[in-house]
């Protein structure tokens, strides 16, 4: 008997390639487009090719009430929130794995870089391919979901899911990659949160020791750690330092501030020993710093750049499990939280 797979589709490369690998293996594939507003006429389009059917499974309410929502309220209160890690386990992947029920489908499978494995019973997310990796955006999944999930491109380089694609014809191989958040396609955070917070007062910009540089039209229109884009003039480079609420004031200060050895977490999952050395990544990139989590609280070895409202995600090792040399090491993830 065939193993039963829903992909989700969202007409991309990536996801595309997701599907037609879990049909060379032998699976049995429904596609799954999540419509959040957008047309599915690319994710038809895949799906035409591979002969494969489509669902539309609706996500829009469902991504307001959890995402959007929040999202707003988060960047409002003066933090700078990455949707996609709220998404994936509050919408995308639930929905996903309501689609397989209805369909008697045993696996849920996306085109993100990462892979999954059981030990003793645990399921561990673990880092995708060197170049790519996704598993900062996937750390919240749950473990009923993790069970289920499949991976068939983690560990693949991009180049490489381009020429598959190419070599099964699919319309999706030269498509750019999506950069942008799904429900602000024009990338403008600050455009959209007026749109739907209205104007918000104006103030002062000032340096770190109160003195008035300029008037700011909004806090939201900030995010620590910005360099660009300030309309101050200065002798040296300045960075937003801080954004305070109750003065309503935007703090400017030299690149040096930005650093911290230790941060607060909030909403924090998983485990870690207290005192164990372990990586941390406190953005989505490839870049990790050694750090010790006590609590809620992370101290680095070194000093670190964190913005507000974005996650910590603690990796750890377990012998073996990399699928390139240099991912050997820290590979697995054991957690995280929200930075405060």
């Amino acid at each position: 008997m065939k193993k039963t797979a829903v992909v989700g589709i969202s007409g991309g490369v990536d996801s595309a390639v997701c599907a037609a690998l879990l049909i060379e293996q032998g699976f049995s594939v429904t596609g799954v487009f999540l419509d959040v507003g957008g047309s599915p006429e690319r994710a038809e389009e895949v799906c035409n090719t591979l002969g494969i059917p489509l669902v539309i499974a609706k996500a829009r309410a469902k991504l307001e009430q959890l995402v959007i929502s929040p999202f707003i309220q988060s960047y409002l209160k003066c933090e700078t929130p990455n949707p996609c890690v709220i998404c994936n386990p509050m919408v995308k992947y639930p929905i996903l794995s309501e689609a397989a029920d209805r369909l008697n489908a045993e696996y849920i499978a996306t085109g993100h870089y990462a892979g999954v494995i059981e030990r003793d019973g645990v399921y561990y997310l673990r880092k995708g391919h060197p170049e790519r990796d996704q598993s900062y955006m996937l750390y919240r999944l749950s473990q009923p979901i993790l069970s289920r999930c499949l991976y068939p491109i983690g560990d693949m380089s991009k180049c490489a899911v381009r020429a598959k694609a190419a070599e099964l014809g699919l319309a999706a191989a030269d498509a750019p990659d999506s950069m942008e958040i799904c429900f602000i396609p024009d990338d403008d955070y600050a455009a959209f949160i007026r749109s739907r917070a209205g104007s918000m007062h104006g103030g002062d910009i000032v340096d770190v020791n109160g003195n008035v540089l300029g008037q700011h039209k909004g806090l939201f229109n900030y995010t620590v750690g910005q360099r660009r884009g300030l309309g101050v003039s200065s002798s040296g480079r300045l960075f937003v330092i801080a954004l305070d609420l109750d003065k309503n004031q935007v703090v400017l200060g030299e690149e040096k501030l930005l650093y911290k050895d230790k941060i607060q977490l909030r909403d924090i999952i998983g485990h870690v020993e207290e005192n164990e050395i372990i990586d941390v990544k406190v953005r989505h990139s490839n870049i990790a710093y050694k750090a010790t989590v006590a609590g809620d609280t992370v101290r680095f070895a070194e000093g670190v750049k964190v913005t507000p409202g974005q996650s910590a995600v603690f990796y750890g090792n377990y012998p073996g499990t990399a699928r390139h040399p240099s991912e050997e090491g820290n590979n697995i993830v054991l957690g995280g939280g929200i930075i405060c």
